[in-house]
């Protein structure tokens, strides 16, 4: 079909969006029927006064959503709509968006599906801390804060910092919790349909988040030593990411540490392609490895992400974003429109935590725990193909055959223990199968039930899978 055209006159947003907003409509309305084609991207780009980048752009994001097919040398589609499947109860939200854990976990079971710092007693000094706040702030916490005051960026400069490296005071954005300030430089950095690079394992309730957003998914292939350089390097080419996010340091699940070479590569490869680096090292900061962080090797290029959930107190939502020069304002703004700003009661006790020691003395407390959990790991599973960082609160689990890691994680569901399987990890859909799990010990509050709960997941392998009945 060539002699459609369509009017961006309304809307807001960047006009590639708008375009593909109005495609959709259009295919909506009928006006597209399947099997439409739409105009070649030159002829509309020139029929509409925009650029082809535009065009190709719009295309591109309404492939994204399932409307057309793009096959080169023929063109673009319109694919068959689907009628909405009958309601089944299921949230098609919560589906898609979710992941493998349950939306609320069940009550009665053992939580080897969290990675929260163990509780080492930390309630008694944030009850004081919090006391204090409420005493000597009254005014502060009656009224909402609009200013960020130096002490708050000076205990994210504490926290971040290393034995090398310490990022400018004017680079810290305070943030609520890492998660939060990730998706604020995501915002930042980047608009709906652009890509975001993410290995091909990792922390995906990010990519969740992000593809939420609009912004599209590509994966980065992996060996047993990380994220390979020279698949970054493609993928850089192919696809021009906006940024990559990763984890240096005890990745989350694989607990794989990058080599200093490797950051060098990628560090080399950001200022190549002019990508930007979402370093998180919440892990990293646990495992105390000594290695340099990609914020030191290309400061221009990395935002350097830490916070206290995994070492302190999971409750307590305090992060800090060390961003490249000049990016602190908008990333301080991209977080308070998506999260409302930043509560005063709650980042004055993360400040005060942080600048009086306590948060520093916490974290030795729940490291000297996490790696007497580690002992009893190197116990029990020590005979298996496992994968851990010394202090990260989790491992790795290669599964012996003949497991599945659906279908091991539904056995340990069964006797009443929470783990995540390698799908839980997945930004995107893919072909590789791992048939690995990852399993947390620092959520039990009793170090016997992180022995019993881990007893038992040991005794699944030991018996194999024909000793699990799933019609049971």
């Amino acid at each position: 079909m060539t002699n459609w055209l369509p009017s961006l006159q309304e809307g807001s947003g960047p006009l590639y969006v708008r375009l593909a907003d109005q495609i959709e409509a259009d295919i909506a309305a009928g006006i597209l029927p399947p099997g439409a084609k739409l105009p070649p991207q030159r002829d509309l780009a020139y029929d509409i006064k925009v650029t082809i980048g535009t065009i190709g752009r719009a295309y591109a994001l309404v492939r994204e959503r399932g409307l057309v097919s793009g096959e080169v040398g023929r063109g673009t589609y319109v694919l068959p709509q689907q009628e909405e499947p009958a309601n089944d109860g299921r949230d098609r939200i919560v589906s898609a968006f979710s992941g493998t854990r349950l939306p609320v976990p069940p009550a009665g079971k053992l939580r080897f599906d969290t990675t929260a710092a163990p509780d080492v007693g930390q309630s008694g000094p944030i009850e004081t801390f919090l006391t204090r706040t409420v005493r000597d702030y009254r005014d502060e916490i009656s009224s909402y804060t609009r200013i960020v005051p130096d002490r708050w960026k000076e205990a994210g400069r504490k926290w971040l910092s290393n034995a090398s490296w310490q990022p400018s005071l004017d680079c810290i954005v305070p943030v609520l919790g890492a998660h939060a300030g990730i998706m604020s430089v995501i915002h930042a950095i980047s608009q709906p349909g652009d890509y975001i690079a993410f290995e091909e394992l990792t922390y995906a309730q990010v990519s969740r988040a992000a593809a939420m957003t609009g912004r599209r998914i590509v994966t980065v292939a992996s060996d047993e030593g990380g994220i390979l350089p020279d698949d970054l390097e493609r993928v850089c080419a192919q696809k021009h990411p906006k940024a990559i996010f990763l984890m240096p340091s005890a990745q989350n699940p694989t607990a794989v540490t990058l080599s200093v070479e490797r950051r060098k590569a990628i560090a080399e490869i950001a200022r190549t392609h002019n990508v930007w680096l979402i370093e998180d090292n919440l892990y990293g900061a646990m495992t105390e490895d000594g290695l340099p962080f990609l914020a030191e090797l290309a400061p221009d290029k990395t935002f350097h992400i830490g916070g206290l959930s995994k070492s302190v107190a999971a409750g307590v939502r305090g992060g800090w974003v060390a961003c490249p020069p000049h990016f602190a304002a908008r990333v301080n703004i991209t977080h308070k429109l998506t999260t409302g700003g930043i509560p005063f009661v709650l980042f004055e006790l993360c400040a005060s935590l942080v600048l009086s020691g306590t948060a520093s003395t916490i974290r030795r407390q729940v490291l000297a725990e996490c790696r007497t959990r580690e002992e009893t790991v190197e116990a029990i599973f020590g005979d298996l193909d496992i994968s851990h960082q010394r202090g990260a609160p989790f491992f790795w689990l290669r599964l012996p055959e003949p497991w599945h890691a659906g279908t091991y994680k539904q056995a340990a569901f069964d006797r009443g223990i929470l783990i995540d399987d390698e799908d839980e990890f997945k930004p995107a859909r893919s072909d590789k199968v791992h048939h690995a799990v990852r399993i947390s010990y620092s959520s039990p509050q009793d170090r016997k039930d992180v022995e019993n709960g881990l007893k038992t997941l040991k005794a699944l392998i030991d018996a194999g899978q024909t000793g699990y009945d799933t019609d049971a």
